[in-house]
């Protein structure tokens, strides 16, 4: 065990209070700032309200925090630990994955002022910091406190024991979380408050209970996530132009909310992602076997596995017709599962891609065979249940089989007999009165209709309830509503008798439960990797490798690709190994640099998560972290100003990246002074290149119009030096190169500054940027001679600079290290990833010969 807090207390196995000692609990009501640098995407919409989420955080040095997290609507519970940074990074991008609509913590995290929230009498002297960045993170999700008593890893681990259901992944769940003294703490918490609260109790060996390590996937911190546009887009919370939105062609919501998931938290074991892609490359080339698994899942479609289980774990007793027709409902729709899922096994039989067989093995299961016998025994054959009206009421009252109760059997026949009574009452008051009247079934029962054309005149006496709707009268009669009263208390009967035979079948299925659950999986994965066929096929995306450099030939960016026309889209190449591992990426405003950034970004979670990319070729390495500084507003909830949002991201990209870590940086230091800009951005990329991660690291290499307006002259020379200074310093490190945005000019005129910019990224640094200044000064219409005099000057002086920086020994020694940097790369990516021939290989380590010689000849 790892050492406990000195507060803990034995779990009393008492359910009550869970924040004070007078049973009263009280939401947090601290006020939210106004979301305006963090706005609320579609995908958080679309998931708000799903997990009830736990956190511990230790009172050590380490920031060990625990984090247990239910969703409410499918019943799965996550149990996390990780060691976490002082901005709780770790803990919040876990919290994404696991998007809560309700956050427990211990009272003892509340200051003392917060006496109305944490009323126990155990107070901090201060709100926890944890606390503060989940209130900033998630500023409109309900935060709750619990009875420190409450948090207790003995009764954590005795929930997990008898709630976890009995699978092949139990033993390692059990075994993962004995030593996670945290999580196993906030999972106490968890259940003894949706027991105590929520009041809802799980059966024994229900719940799909995992421990979900960290290693083994990319941590993506949140405002990488919102910056990138993973999940949702930053502009529309409604649009899907986001990876998310343009890779979901799910049918299943389970595949679905893998999906996100994956693109959260993409997986980096790279066995596992080249499995994933031989499935995806089998659907692609096999038009037979893409085609019978997407009629297969279409056959599940909208089915929700996962919330179908938690119906049948839940332990409640109703004596309400609604839950009981509800359950009735879920019944019926878990048969349908279980019958089509022969039909996905059987789509999947003969796969080439061992997933896929593995996938088709977790389907073949003898205990969905014996769920299909129990379902079949007690219920109907029918088809899909109706969605509304009288039809799905009728599946409700006739889901089970006759004589299966001799009460239920008495209910249902006084359920028939009433509708028959009350379909009589139609025909003889339409011939009473010669109108042509119809009825109309609502939740209330029946009322009748009739068309306005078909009225003339006034209704007649003894019709109620009178009123218009979509050009129809709507109306009931006083014999009616008498007969609606009686169908109604025959219906709840039947429901209700009903229920208590589906909640014995379902106490029956309990024990196989971790066969849905497996299944469940199963269909999710193999949803989301159809899914990635299916958009790889659309936009021609070719299979990924990964060996320890990232190339990628004509890489396109997958959301913009698909806003505008086929072929206007500028591809563009990217290399990086560890020869040239931090890259500094120049250009105009406009001219294509956060774009170049994202689509980097982009590519990497895509490859990660399994799928095709939009490019020729492409190649990746592992990385363990994806960190990027490309957003240049103020965090108006952290009260922080733009330079101060740069240097909190900075320190985090600092503090978290590793060796193996992908790092993107746009234009940083334009919060602040050029001068000071240009110190903290160079200590910065020193730093980032000590550590030996890939970096992209734009820079502007033009200034904004307002610059021409405000200081013409002063303005855009300071600032231009700045980055210029930056490229020349840095690129003396052997690790730097120099990458640019091309762009065209031409002379400018009153509505342009003549230039063009051509997307298209190219080797070297950019060119001087006085040019620009002197092009640009022909808008102040001065002379053409002084043009061309500042024009030759401008020219001269960078010649005799650039001669003058070649000349020095300091130079020389720079072209060298890279020359050997460079060698030594390359001989490394031979000997692990060379499938060249011996002959051409011997070529191939010849032209390494000639390049590091001619770095070495002695200078003339």
């Amino acid at each position: 065990m790892s050492s406990r807090p000195t507060t803990s207390r034995p779990w009393s196995g008492q359910t009550g209070d869970f924040s004070s000692t007078n049973g009263q609990s009280r939401p947090w009501t601290g006020q939210s700032r106004p979301t305006t640098a963090r706005p609320v995407t579609a995908a958080s919409v679309r998931y708000d309200g799903s997990y009830v989420v736990a956190v511990l955080e230790g009172r050590g040095v380490s920031r060990e925090v625990g984090i247990a997290a239910l969703d409410k609507d499918t019943g799965k519970v996550m149990l996390v630990q990780v060691a976490d940074c002082q901005t709780y990074v770790k803990t919040l991008h876990q919290m994404h994955i696991h998007n809560p609509c309700l956050v427990l913590i211990p009272d003892t995290f509340l200051f003392a002022s917060d006496a109305a929230l944490a009323p126990s009498g155990k107070r901090s002297a201060s709100t926890s910091l944890l606390v503060e960045y989940i209130r900033e993170e998630f500023p409109g999700t309900q935060i709750e406190p619990v009875g420190r008593r409450y948090w207790n890893d003995a009764g954590g681990l005795e929930f997990v024991l008898q709630l976890c259901v009995e699978d092949d992944e139990r033993a390692g769940t059990v075994l993962a979380v004995s030593n996670k003294y945290y999580a196993l703490s906030a999972a106490c918490a968890l259940f003894k408050y949706t027991e105590g609260r929520l009041n809802t109790r799980f059966a024994a060996a229900s719940l799909r209970i995992r421990y979900i390590p960290v290693e083994g996937t990319m941590m993506i911190d949140p405002d990488t996530a919102r910056n990138l546009e993973l999940v949702g887009n930053m502009t529309y919370k409604k649009s899907t132009h986001s990876l998310f939105g343009i890779l979901n062609y799910t049918f299943t919501p389970m595949a679905s909310r893998l999906l996100r998931v994956n693109i959260l938290s993409p997986i980096t074991v790279q066995s596992s992602i080249n499995a994933r892609l031989d499935v995806v490359e089998e659907l692609v080339n096999a038009e037979d076997r893409f085609t019978y698994v997407r009629d297969a899942l279409k056959t599940l479609n909208k089915m929700d596995f996962d919330k179908l289980i938690l119906a049948s774990s839940e332990v409640k007793i109703s004596t309400n017709a609604k839950p009981a027709s509800q359950r009735v409902l879920q019944i019926l729709n878990l048969r349908n599962v279980v019958k089509n899922l022969p039909i996905l096994r059987k789509a999947l039989e003969g796969s080439q891609s061992q997933l896929l067989r593995i996938i088709c093995d977790m389907l073949d299961d003898e205990r969905i065979d014996k769920i299909d016998r129990l379902v079949s025994d007690h219920l109907n054959e029918e088809g899909v249940p109706a969605k509304g009206g009288l039809a799905a009421v009728n599946s409700r009252v006739y889901a089970v089989k006759a004589n299966r109760n001799r009460l239920l059997d008495v209910a249902r026949e006084t359920y028939k007999e009433n509708i028959g009574d009350i379909y009589q009452l139609n025909r003889t008051l339409s011939e009473e009165h010669d109108l042509p009247l119809t009825l109309v079934y609502q939740e209330t029962g029946f009322i009748f209709a009739l068309k306005k054309i078909e009225l003339e005149g006034e209704l007649p006496k003894g019709f109620v309830n009178v009123a218009m709707k979509k050009g129809r009268w709507m109306f009931s009669s006083m014999e009616l509503k008498k007969m609606n009263s009686r169908m109604k208390d025959a219906l709840d009967e039947t429901l209700l008798l009903s229920d208590k035979i589906v909640q014995d079948l379902m106490s029956e299925i309990v024990g196989d439960i971790g066969a849905l659950y497996k299944a469940s999986e199963a269909v999710a994965l193999v949803d989301m990797l159809w899914s990635f066929a299916h958009a790889s096929i659309m936009r021609n995306y070719v299979r990924p490798e990964f060996t320890g450099t990232l190339a990628i030939k004509s890489g396109r960016h997958p959301v913009l690709e698909t806003l505008q026309a086929a072929g206007t889209l500028v591809p563009n190449d990217v290399y990086c190994d560890d020869s040239s591992s931090f890259q500094i990426i120049q250009g105009p405003n406009m001219s294509g640099k956060s774009t170049y950034l994202r689509e980097v970004g982009l590519l990497t979670v895509m490859a990660f998560c399994g799928c095709f990319v939009p490019a020729e070729y492409a190649s990746f390495r592992i990385h363990d972290f994806l960190l990027s500084r490309l957003s240049n507003d103020d965090d108006l909830e952290k009260s922080l100003s733009t330079f101060a949002s740069e240097m909190a991201s900075s320190a985090m990209i600092l503090g978290l990246a590793t060796q193996r870590s992908l790092v993107l940086v746009d234009e940083l230091g334009r919060g602040t002074s050029p001068k000071e800009g240009v110190g903290i951005s160079h200590a910065i990329a020193e730093g980032l290149i000590s550590l030996k991660c890939f970096v992209f690291f734009a820079t502007l290499v033009d200034f904004t119009l307002s610059s021409v307006f405000l200081s013409f002259h002063v303005h855009h020379g300071t600032l231009c030096r700045h980055f210029s200074e930056l490229t020349k310093t840095l690129s003396r490190q052997p690790s730097v190169i120099n990458l640019h945005l091309s762009v065209q000019r031409a002379r400018p005129s009153t509505s342009n500054f003549g230039i063009t910019f051509q997307y298209k990224i190219l080797d070297g640094a950019a060119e001087d940027t006085g040019h620009y200044g002197i092009e640009l000064a022909r808008l102040a219409d001065l002379p053409a001679d002084v043009l061309v005099e500042g024009r030759r000057v401008a020219e001269k002086l960078a010649a005799l600079q650039t001669m003058h920086e070649e000349s020095s020994d300091g130079h020389q020694i720079a072209v060298r290290r890279k020359a050997l940097l460079r060698l030594r790369t390359q001989l490394l990516q031979a000997c692990e990833h060379s499938t060249l021939p011996d002959q051409e290989l011997l070529a191939y380590i010849g032209r390494f010969q000639a390049d590091i010689a001619k770095a070495f000849l002695p200078r003339q």
